[in-house]
């Protein structure tokens, strides 16, 4: 978080958002049941598990409630100013 917010679907929220950390968990699961079978750590992992490379943050809008990337609503609240 390194700067202003703004909503870019709603326009006028500056003030109120959610921050959302996604924790990445990797798993396998059992395709019938859905049970995790396994729990893949981060330093080891099955060789077709391809490691989650999304971005640390999420922000929710608290007035309209989109979700998005965290630099969309900094890109925005740059562009407001």
């Amino acid at each position: 978080m390194h700067g202003p917010y703004c909503c870019p679907n709603c326009k006028t929220n500056r003030t109120r958002f959610n921050i959302i950390q996604q924790v990445p968990q990797a798993v396998k699961m059992d395709p019938k049941t859905g049970e995790i079978i396994e729990q893949y750590g981060n330093e080891a992992s099955d060789l077709f598990h391809i490691s989650f490379k999304g971005p640390e943050y999420r922000v929710q809008c608290g007035a309209c409630g989109l979700v998005e990337d965290e630099t969309t609503f900094l890109k925005f609240g740059e562009y407001k100013r």
